[in-house]
C-alpha cells in the first residue's frame, strides 16, 4: 500500500511582526528537498538585486491580466497600483514533484486559496502576547511610532480571522516552532482523506483475498 505522494499546499498567515517569513526560511533551510516556496508574480519593477524567477516572476500589466483570463493564478490582488498573485502552473509543478508548497500569503488570499483547494493547509503564526508583538515591531527598527500603531490596530482586525485557519503556530520559541510546524505537515500526510487511493488498493485487495483460500 502505498500513501499519496503528491506535495500539499500550505498556506501561512499571520500578524505582521509574528515571525512568520523568520520560520519558513528555517523550515525551507533545514528540508530543501521536502518544501518549496511559492514564487509570486508581480507588475511592479524588480529592485536592485532581484532576479525573474527567484524573487518574483516580472511581468507586464497585460501579461498579468492574460494570467488571470488564463486562470492561471491561485489567487492575485492589486496592492498600490500593482498586481500580485500565485501562479498556478509553477505550484502545480512543485507539488506533481512531490513536494509541500508554502505560499505567505494574508488572510482574504488565505481563504481564496482554500475555497479553490479545500485540502489547502492553513497555518496562523502569531507571538505569545500582543505585549511582545508590540515589542518585536520595535525592535526592528524600521517604523515609526505611528505605522507600529496602525499594524497592531490592524492585527486586532485580523485575530477575528483566526479561528478559520487548520493550525494556530505560537511563535515564543524559533527552534521548537520550526519543529512543530515540520511535525504538523508530516502527519498531514497521512490524512485519511488524501489517502484514497491507498484505502482503495487494500479495500481490493481483501476484497479478492477474501474470495480465495478463505473466501466462503
Amino acid at each position: 500500500m502505498v500513501l499519496e505522494k503528491k506535495g500539499i499546499l500550505i498556506v501561512v498567515s499571520g500578524f505582521s511582526g509574528a515571525g512568520k517569513g523568520t520560520i519558513m526560511k528555517e523550515l525551507l533551510k533545514r528540508h530543501p528537498n521536502v518544501y518549496a516556496l511559492s514564487i509570486s508574480a508581480t507588475t511592479r519593477k524588480p529592485r536592485v538585486g532581484e532576479q525573474d524567477g527567484v524573487d518574483y516572476f516580472f511581468k507586464t500589466k497585460e501579461e498579468f491580466e492574460q494570467m488571470i483570463e488564463n486562470g492561471d493564478l491561485i489567487e492575485y490582488a492589486q496592492y498600490v497600483g500593482n498586481y500580485y498573485g500565485t501562479p498556478k502552473p509553477y505550484v502545480d509543478k512543485q507539488l506533481e514533484a512531490g513536494k509541500d508548497v508554502i505560499l505567505e500569503i494574508e488572510i482574504q488570499g488565505a481563504f481564496e486559496v482554500k475555497e479553490k483547494f479545500p485540502q489547502t493547509v492553513l497555518l496562523f503564526v502569531t507571538p505569545p502576547s500582543a505585549q511582545i508583538l508590540e515589542k518585536r515591531l520595535v525592535g526592528r527598527g524600521t517604523e515609526d511610532r505611528k505605522t507600529i500603531a496602525q499594524r497592531l490596530s490592524r492585527a486586532a482586525e485580523e485575530v477575528e480571522k483566526m479561528d478559520h485557519y487548520d493550525y494556530l503556530i505560537i511563535n515564543d520559541d524559533l527552534e521548537k516552532c520550526v519543529k512543530k510546524v515540520h511535525q504538523i505537515l508530516r502527519d498531514e500526510h497521512l490524512r485519511i482523506s488524501r489517502n484514497q487511493a491507498a484505502i482503495n488498493q487494500i479495500r481490493q485487495e481483501l476484497q479478492e483475498f477474501s474470495k480465495g483460500e478463505y473466501g466462503i
